[in-house]
Order: C-alpha cells, then structure tokens, then sequence
C-alpha cells in the first residue's frame, strides 16, 4: 500500500511539473536593430529676406573753389532705409551652406552742410539729396547644430555695391551780397564699389522643406563718387557707409523632405505549443 501511495505522489509531481513548464513562455529572441544611417542635408536652396537698414555715413568731402582743395563737409548723415534681398543658395552638408544674394536698399535722404567764403566773407550752405544701392554678394554660412527646431548660424559675404547718388542740391542763405537764398544743383554720380559683410542669425523649421530666418548683418559699403562740378563747386564723393541690418525671412530648401524612414523593431514571434 505505502508502495502505491508513494508511486502515485511521485506521479503527481512529475504532471504539475511539466503543466507548469508549459505556463511559461520562453522570451522572444534578441534581434539587433540594423544601424541607421542619418542622411545629410544637402541641396539647392532658394531665399528671400526683408529688413531694416540703420545707415551710418562715414563722411563726404567736395573740392573748393574751382577744385582749389579737397574739404570735409561739415555734417554729412544719411536717413535709415529698408532692404530688400533674394538669392539662390547651396547646402554643401549639415554644417556648411553658401549663397549668392542680389540686395536693394531703398532711397535713404542725405543731409549736409559746408562753410565757405561767398566773394570775400564766409558763407554756409544746406545740402540734400539721396541715394540707393545695389550689392551683389558671395556668401558662406557655418550652422552650428540644430537644437529642437532652431539652428544658429554665423557668416561672411565679399562683393560689391553699385551706389547712385541723385542730384544735390546746394541752398545759400546768408550770403550778404545776395538778397534771400540762392541754389546750385550738382549732377549726382554713380559708381561700384567694394562690400563685404558679417553675418549672425537662426534659422527655425516650419516644414521639412521652408525655414524662417531671423538675423542680423552688418555691411560695409566702401567710399566713391558723389556729385559732379558746378559753378565753382565740386566734384565731391563720400567716404563710405556702414549697414547695420535686422533682418528676416524664409529659406526654400529643395528636396528638403526627403528624409530616411524611422526604423521599427519588428514584433516579437508568435509561440505555438
């Protein structure tokens, strides 16, 4: 009898042994995710900006009395302007871009004045006219990493800027030996001349393929002709200008959206028994 009972536990153990060995599924294989590859931004790029030019003049100088000696105005300041700017550009990678962009800044007013001698007593004089600029530069950007959505960038840009002055117009008040006021206009000259330019700025994704920019650039603008010989006056020219530009506007990056799928673990195996 004790021999049958101790058969039949032993029996029982073995059972709830391997039913529980059947409860336990053994765990899904590990598959190592393929390496994935991150594809570089590269591309042509098309871009427009606007902004607003703060516009220092460093100075204008005329000849005096029939191109006697070269004198410095007085007080020389030209009005801020607003810029308008469009380009075509390339990616080269992640890091690096470079552009080609065509500036306009638009009529900026010049206020002058100059002391003189008017026949034998010293005289002054009010002058205005205005002026616009054309720039043609080469640009090269550094992106320094992409942080969320935004990526800082700083540049430089070489060239040049095609600078017309329009016709001055040279006002006398208080010359004794002429009743009230008296003017003189002076043909105003064009001429190109060299620019280079500083940029820093950011740049934010609003798609794959459009980026708002938002920046700052500084341009100088060298110095070159300003008005032409009139009645015993000029020519003169101005000593060059300097930009200090708030700007912003949008990149269209092409084939922008052409980014690698995202990788997906495939599911674990089913376990038949």
């Amino acid at each position: 009898m004790k021999k049958c009972l101790a058969s039949a536990l032993a029996l029982l153990l073995t059972v709830s042994a391997a039913s529980a060995a059947d409860m336990v599924e053994p765990p899904p294989p590990v598959l190592d995710a393929p390496e994935v590859t991150v594809q570089e931004a590269t591309g042509w790029y098309l871009r427009g900006d606007v902004g607003y030019a703060f516009s220092h003049l460093r100075g204008a100088e005329y000849f005096q009395g029939s191109n006697d000696s070269l004198v410095d105005f007085d007080h020389a300041k030209i009005k801020d302007s607003a810029i308008l700017s469009g380009g075509v550009g390339y990616q080269i990678n992640n890091y690096l871009r470079t552009d080609l962009t065509f500036d306009y800044l638009t009529k900026s007013k010049f206020n002058g004045g100059t002391v003189g001698i008017c026949t034998d007593t010293i005289c002054s004089s009010d002058d205005r006219t205005s002026m616009q600029a054309y720039s043609l530069m080469a640009n090269a950007y550094v992106d320094l990493g992409t942080y969320g959505y935004v990526t800082p960038y700083v540049g430089a840009g070489i060239g040049g800027a095609y600078v017309k002055w329009n016709n001055l117009r040279n006002t006398i008040c208080d010359d004794p030996y002429s009743d009230g006021c008296y003017s003189t206009t002076h043909g105003g000259k064009g001429s190109w001349r060299f620019s280079y330019a500083l940029m820093v700025g950011a740049s934010v994704d609003i798609t794959c393929a459009l980026k708002a920019d938002i920046g700052y650039k500084y341009q100088h603008i060298g110095g070159g002709d300003m008005f032409g010989y009139e009645e015993n006056g000029g020519p003169g020219s101005d000593k060059g200008m300097d930009l200090h530009e708030a700007r912003i506007g949008a990149r269209y990056v092409f084939g922008g959206c052409d980014t690698p799928v995202a990788y997906e673990p495939p599911p674990p195996p089913m376990v038949y028994k």
